[in-house]
């Protein structure tokens, strides 16, 4: 297991070998596997992102915009056909478990959707930096991407530039973005990601980056999901909530990590986390 991995995990106890990945996402800041679903699945995926997200532009905060034509919204697990797939996911689960511990809490559930017209994003991280980041070089969240497309040069890709995780400087506004004397660090850096349906990343939401404009007809809708250590505060920004029912229908081995309140009836999602047009975990 990789040097960065969390402490105390035995690599025999994970059901996949992660130990490149752990290596990636302290050294780039993100990694990938390539078909982790069938492109079938993605599709699926698809279909439950445009219900979700046709239903959130009916109502106010149900879909928040983060630059022109680029929405962010938020859902609960039981909109996705694919939600158990998604968490339960051997390499998922392992990535989870060794870079953030067994205690993992999955606090974030949502999809970003770059439309026509969409324009570069400013380079920024999801979030301030963590204390434990800061003085220990350990990270204490992750994002993981699913694509709903796959994914064209000119349909505004995803943009990262990899090793800035640990950059940190007072300059950056909210802690999040860096000013423009800093954007050749970054443009230098940048590499584009071109995802097919079936593929999966993850990521530690503080290395930069951003959505890139689309200069196609077409959206490039992006399946978020957050999770956290135990020392992380994700959740606070989050709403997800499950069912009494659902609950009661998921597997013990996804409970465990599931950090959301279990309700009666499930009230759509207000969106409320913007910091100047940007909302927290983007893809």
């Amino acid at each position: 297991m990789s040097q960065h991995a969390h402490p105390g995990i035995d690599p025999a106890d994970l059901d996949v070998d992660v130990a490149a990945d752990v290596q990636a996402l302290y050294s780039d800041g993100i990694t990938a596997r390539k078909g982790a679903f069938t492109r079938e699945w993605a599709d699926q995926l698809r279909e439950d992102i445009d219900v979700a997200f046709q239903e959130a532009r009916t109502r106010p905060g149900g879909a928040v915009g983060r630059g022109p034509h680029r929405y962010y919204v938020e859902i609960h697990p039981e909109q996705l056909h694919g939600f158990v797939d998604l968490v339960d996911h051997p390499w998922v689960r392992s990535v989870c478990t060794a870079v953030l511990g067994p205690d993992y809490r999955i606090v974030e559930l949502g999809f970003d959707v770059p439309l026509e017209g969409a324009v570069n994003q400013p380079w920024h991280r999801d979030f301030p930096m963590p204390e434990e980041t800061r003085a220990e070089r350990r990270l204490t969240s992750l994002a993981f991407n699913v694509t709903a497309v796959d994914t064209e040069q000119d349909m505004g890709p995803f943009e990262i530039a990899p090793g800035t995780q640990w950059d940190d400087s007072p300059e950056f506004g909210h802690g999040m973005f860096p000013p423009r004397p800093h954007y050749p660090r970054y443009e230098e850096r940048a590499v584009r990601k071109y995802p097919q349906r079936g593929d999966i990343s993850a990521r530690t939401a503080l290395t930069i980056h951003r959505g890139t404009k689309n200069n196609s007809s077409k959206s490039r809708p992006v399946l978020v999901l957050g999770v956290d250590g135990p020392e992380a505060g994700n959740g606070d920004r989050h709403d997800t909530a499950v069912t009494r029912t659902y609950w009661e229908s998921l597997p013990e081995r996804v409970r465990r990590h599931l950090d959301c309140p279990i309700v009666d009836v499930l009230e759509p999602v207000t969106q409320k986390h913007t910091i100047e047009g940007l909302v927290m975990g983007d893809a």
